[in-house]
């Protein structure tokens, strides 16, 4: 048996937050991701979710009916992990997705105009305020959209997109300082 063991590195960890009076572009910890599927006949399991998430100090991004992200700032161990699927059993199943999933914030007055130029989805206050979700496109790159705050956005997306958005994102900004 082999004594290697694999080191974790961040994969947005050498790229320095861009900032500017207009907008703040920065990578999130890479705590965890879970992705919640419901089964179709269950009802109101978003409920359920937020008492789950509360109680552990997580956040509940809805994704797509039957489907939602629960969101916490650092890693969960094994039995938190496995508590957390054991509660949501039998309406709906959890997988973690911490290994494959990477969060960015933008922020600033000037972050949905950033972000409209790579999505279609209208970003505007009062086409989506805070808390609605979007899975879309950002260019080819498929992403999850949140407005945790008044002009901020978290975006969740798959490992091996992260450095290649986030260059994306930096080129995006680069016109507002």
């Amino acid at each position: 048996m082999s004594d290697f063991r694999p080191t974790l590195r961040p994969v947005l960890g050498a790229k320095l937050a861009i900032s500017s009076a207009a907008v703040r572009l920065s990578s999130l910890p890479e705590g965890a991701v879970i992705q919640v599927l419901a089964r179709p006949s269950e009802q109101d399991v978003a409920s359920v979710l937020d008492g789950l998430a509360r109680a552990a100090a997580l956040t509940v991004r809805p994704v797509s009916p039957g489907q939602w992200f629960i969101i916490g700032e650092e890693p969960m161990t094994f039995q938190e992990m496995k508590a957390l699927f054991d509660a949501l059993e039998p309406r709906a199943t959890g997988v973690d997705q911490s290994h494959g999933r990477v969060r960015i914030r933008i922020s600033g007055k000037m972050a949905a105009r950033v972000l409209s130029k790579g999505t279609a989805v209208d970003l505007a206050s009062g086409s989506f305020p805070v808390g609605q979700s979007a899975t879309t496109l950002i260019g080819h790159i498929v992403a999850h959209i949140t407005c945790i705050e008044a002009e901020t956005f978290e975006i969740i997306v798959l490992r091996g997109f992260a450095e290649s958005l986030w260059d994306d994102l930096a080129r995006m900004s680069a016109e507002f300082g």
